[in-house]
C-alpha cells in the first residue's frame, strides 16, 4: 500500500498537469512488488521489459529492424514470424525512449516510445488472428509492455485498459506454458486488474507447480499479500477516479480554460 506521502503525490494537482489525476504511483509499486517476487522463478519483468536507458543510437537501429520487417510484411502481411519479430523489435524500440532519471522516479513515456509500444501491440493483435498457438515469451513480453504502459498512463481508465491487456497477454503465456513463473505472474496481474476469484484459482495452479510443500505454501503465502495489496490499489484507483472526475468537472466550469481543456 502506498505511504501517505506516496498519496499525496497521486492527487497531486500542481504543475502542468494540474488537472490530470495520475495512479503511476500504484502501479509502479505493483512492478516493483511483481518483480521481487518473480526473482523466485525463472521469470522476471525486469528482464522481460529491458533497460530503458538504452542510447538514441539503439533506438535507430530498432525502428530500422522494424521499417525493414514492415517492408516484408507488406509482401507476406499474414507471416507468423514476421508478425513476432515486428513486435519484439517495437518494443526494444519503445524501450530504448523511455526516459528513467532515477530508479525511484516514475520514467517519462515519450510520444515516440508509446507509438512504438502501440505498433507492438497492433503487431501482436494481427499475429493472434494468425496462430492457433500463440508464442507463451512473446505473450510474456507483451503482458510486461501492458503494464509498463500502464506506468505511463495518464489517467485512470487508461491505467486500467492497460492492466487488462496485460492480464489478457499473460492469460496466454500461462495457458501456453503453465509454470510456477508464469502462473504466479497471472495471479498477481489478475489481483490488480480486480479478478479475484481468477486470481485465486491461479495461486492454486502456481502452488501445484512448486517443488515441495513448503515452497508451495511460500508462494501461497505470498500471492495472499498481492492479493491483500491489490485490495489497497483498487481503492486508490476508485479514488483516483474520482478525483478525477471532479477535477475535469473543474475544468469545465473554469473560465480560464479552452473549449475544457485547462491552459498551461
Amino acid at each position: 500500500m502506498a505511504s501517505s506521502g506516496e498519496r499525496r503525490m497521486l492527487f497531486d494537482t500542481r504543475g502542468r498537469r494540474k488537472h490530470v489525476i495520475r495512479v503511476v504511483y500504484a502501479i509502479l509499486a505493483l512492478l516493483m512488488g511483481a518483480s521481487l517476487f518473480l526473482v523466485l522463478s525463472p521469470i522476471n519483468i525486469a528482464s522481460l521489459i529491458g533497460s530503458s536507458n538504452s542510447s538514441s543510437s539503439a533506438s535507430k537501429v530498432f525502428h530500422e529492424q522494424a521499417e525493414r520487417i514492415e517492408g516484408r510484411l507488406a509482401k507476406s502481411p499474414d507471416d507468423e514470424q514476421l508478425l513476432l519479430a515486428l513486435t519484439r523489435t517495437r518494443i526494444n524500440a519503445g524501450n530504448s525512449q523511455v526516459e528513467v532519471t532515477s530508479a525511484t522516479e516514475t520514467p517519462t513515456f515519450t510520444t515516440e516510445a508509446k507509438e512504438d509500444f502501440n505498433g507492438a501491440l497492433e503487431a501482436w493483435n494481427r499475429y493472434l488472428k494468425q496462430t492457433d498457438e500463440p508464442s507463451p515469451t512473446v505473450a510474456q513480453l507483451v503482458g510486461a509492455t501492458s503494464l509498463r504502459m500502464a506506468e505511463g498512463s495518464s489517467t485512470v481508465p487508461e491505467a486500467s485498459e492497460n492492466v487488462s491487456r496485460a492480464v489478457t497477454a499473460q492469460r496466454i503465456a500461462a495457458e501456453q506454458q503453465p509454470s510456477l513463473g508464469s502462473l504466479s505472474t497471472l495471479a498477481i496481474y489478475q489481483y490488480f486488474n480486480g479478478e479475484y476469484a481468477a486470481g485465486d484459482k491461479a495461486t492454486k495452479q502456481a502452488a501445484a507447480k512448486a517443488s515441495s510443500k513448503a515452497e508451495a505454501k511460500a508462494v501461497e503465502k505470498q500471492l495472499a499479500e498481492y492479493r491483500k495489496r491489490s485490495k489497497a490499489f483498487q481503492k486508490q484507483k476508485k479514488e483516483a477516479a474520482k478525483a478525477q472526475s471532479e477535477a475535469g468537472k473543474a475544468a469545465l466550469q473554469n473560465p480560464l480554460t479552452l473549449g475544457g481543456v485547462p491552459g498551461g
